[in-house]
């Protein structure tokens, strides 16, 4: 198990999105949890089941997609160190 199939998207904030790439083209598209929430059963979904129907969108590609946690917050630094 991993985070893909313990989330819903419901689960997720406001300010977080979801990157897919395609595995055969390589474009990126750009997902959020409301675009899930607004398909009908995207409530019920699991992550993985959203990355599993994914498709390219690119004109002939419809490859299957990879999808990742893109984090829009602050980075921070390890504070600390070896003693």
């Amino acid at each position: 198990m991993n985070w893909k199939t313990n989330l819903r998207a419901g689960d997720l904030g406001d300010a977080v999105r979801l990157e897919l790439s395609c595995k055969k083209c390589g474009a990126v598209r750009f997902l959020t949890p409301e675009t899930i929430l607004a398909r009908r059963g995207g409530d019920q979904l699991n992550l993985h089941q959203v990355e599993a129907r994914a498709r390219c969108k690119q004109r002939g590609c419809k490859g299957t997609m990879r999808m990742a946690l893109v984090r829009t917050g602050e980075a921070s630094g390890f504070v600390g160190g070896i003693a």
